[in-house]
């Protein structure tokens, strides 16, 4: 999809951005954003996303540029870019929800296992 070069007025941009923001806020679980993303997103515009997020989150891992081209088959100039972006606060509150969701997962298998015996 190409984006139009007219822009749209200011007053209707900012209430469309709330209605998607709204959405987001809205959605009860991965399977429901899955079944909503996949159908709003085209296919390369959602590999995008999750690239980006993945590119993100192996930098807070200290991972390699080498090693993040080689596994998400992005450039050098796309993981700079990001890793500038990391320091905003919209990357600052992705990254913790993406971290958060990881130690609980963790936890939640530790117990699971302590519970099983």
């Amino acid at each position: 999809m190409q984006i139009s070069k007219d822009k749209v007025n200011k007053i209707l941009e900012k209430q469309l951005s709330a209605t998607l923001y709204q959405l987001i806020t809205d959605i009860r679980n991965p399977k429901e954003a899955e079944l909503i993303f996949t159908h709003i997103l085209s296919k390369t515009e959602m590999t995008t996303v999750i690239k980006r997020l993945a590119v993100a989150y192996w930098l807070t891992k200290k991972r390699s540029y080498e090693v993040i081209k080689d596994n998400l088959k992005v450039s050098s100039a796309t993981i700079a870019s990001i890793q500038q972006d990391l320091k905003k606060p919209g990357w600052q509150a992705a990254i913790r929800k993406v971290l958060a969701e990881e130690w609980a997962t963790k936890w939640e298998e530790k117990i699971n296992r302590l519970l099983k015996r």
